[in-house]
């Protein structure tokens, strides 16, 4: 019953293989492997974007921070949400390759919405040199709440950052779960709805440790390809990234884990309903849940040996009957026999 996060789940098992076949012989280094050359042209193609970029690098924290270091000036400010991962759980990662850039926080919580976005940019007052300039957008599919932008919403986003000549970067460590939750294609979540650039996710939905770092926007390439290298993210030993990205990529692997991972967490979801004094902070809508149990349930939970976020305690101590808040995550690991145990559980 573990529901830590999909980062601590398993690599799948297509994956796993695609890294012994790929190590065989000798291959060209720093991404002149065939496999990275597969990689590019399938992603072009699922995305339809013949002329798009494609980096590898193996953190989700490098994609983010190397792709905005990319978008951005370091006298610029960057727009994202108050719990963006950039602002909360990177270490200053982006400001440190950005050269100094500020964040600047837009909305409330996990989302924006176009208004927000509008006034936080707005408070920055062009061209004066006094001031942090206006820098890029970045938006993060799925939240790090585990909600979902609709189309309609990135498209109304993306449109108020284009007024401003802003470009938006799209944080998709989640992006597979997302794209199942809206049943939509990969270009009609990126580029077709305003986006500019996007860090596709890997590691958090099967693979070992990779991450894509597509700009749309072919004139960015050089200079992402030397950021990369001076942040030590150029593998020398790059077909090993090659070959998790394309095993994850073929046979719809990344839309069947995100299914899988997604079905779960709907599955345990329609469970928690049934768990007196269960509530959600959010509605889910993909493989991320976070609710508020009793105390009480937590401590059985934990004395069953489920593993979970807990986000508010404490669990030893205080009254039995407080709703105390709870991230829940499925990967494509995660069976239905777990789910049902745990509910059976925390049901008493």
């Amino acid at each position: 019953m573990n529901f830590a996060s999909d980062n601590c789940g398993p690599a799948h098992a297509e994956v796993l293989a695609a890294i012994t076949a790929a190590n065989q012989g000798f291959a060209p280094s720093y991404g002149a492997d065939g496999l990275m050359d597969a990689v590019r042209e399938r992603i072009r193609d699922l995305f339809e974007a013949p002329e798009a970029e494609v980096f590898l690098v193996a953190t989700g924290t490098a994609a983010n921070a190397l792709a905005l270091s990319t978008l951005a000036q370091p006298w610029q400010t960057i727009f994202c949400t108050p719990l963006a991962h950039i602002n909360t759980d990177e270490c200053q990662a982006p400001e440190f390759y950005t050269g100094g850039c500020k964040l600047t926080l837009a909305g409330e919580g996990d989302k924006m919405t176009p208004e927000a976005l509008d006034a936080a940019i707005e408070s920055w007052t062009a061209g004066d040199v006094h001031v942090s300039q206006r820098g890029p957008v970045a938006l993060t599919q799925v939240t790090e709440k585990g909600r979902v932008y609709s189309l309609e919403e990135l498209a109304a986003l993306t449109e108020v950052a284009h007024a401003h000549v802003l470009p938006v970067y799209m944080d998709g460590a989640r992006f597979a779960n997302a794209l199942e939750a809206l049943d939509c294609t990969p270009a009609q979540m990126t580029h077709e709805a305003g986006i500019d650039a996007l860090s596709l996710g890997g590691t958090k939905n099967g693979c070992l440790g990779v991450e894509a770092v597509i700009f749309f926007d072919p004139d960015k390439a050089w200079e992402f390809e030397l950021r990369r290298k001076r942040a030590a993210q150029l593998f020398s030993k790059h077909r090993y990234l090659s070959a998790q990205m394309l095993a994850y990529l073929t046979d719809d692997l990344w839309r069947r884990s995100a299914q899988t991972a997604n079905a779960r967490a709907a599955r345990l979801a329609e469970g928690l309903k049934t768990v007196p004094g269960a509530r959600f902070e959010v509605e889910p809508q993909a493989n991320m849940i976070f609710a508020r149990l009793p105390r009480a349930t937590h401590q059985r939970l934990h004395e069953e040996g489920a593993v979970y976020g807990m986000y508010e305690g404490p669990l030893d101590e205080g009254d039995a009957d407080e709703p105390l808040l709870a991230r829940l995550v499925c990967d494509w690991s995660i069976t239905e026999e777990e789910i049902d145990r745990f509910i059976e559980v925390a049901k008493g």
